[in-house]
């Protein structure tokens, strides 16, 4: 018997084929009738519905100007920051209904769902945006409350007498 010197010489002496590799998954275009993508995007109890579409940049969130529902600087930078990413700044009109959650749980859900409706649009936006993070769920939620606790952790005050 000869001597094996490498693994894949093992691998013939023991007649075992090579692996085949699995294909990698392939990416496709999702749009409806009307030329639309549609993604639904989550943060914390927040629920975020996107639809997106070619058009001026026109950004509706709950049939109001997205400025005017989120009112904060901050969040309206961070509902842009995917279409920023892409450089797709004023090339798709976004419709949106959001619910559930506060203000900054809804404005994550928005950008969740807004850069899953870009990459069901253009698949090749892909690359560019998971990278930075947007196409994952922030899967954090808030702690249940324990019994025997005032909240999640906090303990009820102590008191020797």
């Amino acid at each position: 018997m000869a001597e094996v010197q490498s693994l894949s010489e093992l691998g013939q002496a023991m007649g075992a084929r090579p692996a085949a590799q699995p294909d990698a998954p392939v990416h496709v275009r999702k749009v409806d009738a009307q030329g639309r993508s549609y993604a639904t995007g989550k943060r914390k109890d927040a629920v975020a519905r996107v639809w997106l579409s070619r058009g001026t940049g026109k950004i509706t969130v709950n049939d109001k100007d997205f400025t005017a529902y989120f009112a904060r600087p901050v969040l309206q930078m961070l509902i842009m920051q995917p279409i920023l990413a892409a450089n797709r700044d004023g090339q798709f009109d976004i419709v949106a209904t959001v619910e559930g959650g506060g203000l900054s749980g809804q404005a994550g859900a928005l950008r969740h769902g807004l850069s899953k409706a870009l990459t069901y649009f253009e698949p090749e936006l892909r690359g560019v945006l998971k990278p930075y993070g947007f196409l994952t769920r922030d899967s954090r939620t808030v702690e249940r409350k324990k019994y025997g606790r005032r909240k999640a952790r906090r303990s009820f005050q102590f008191s020797k007498r």
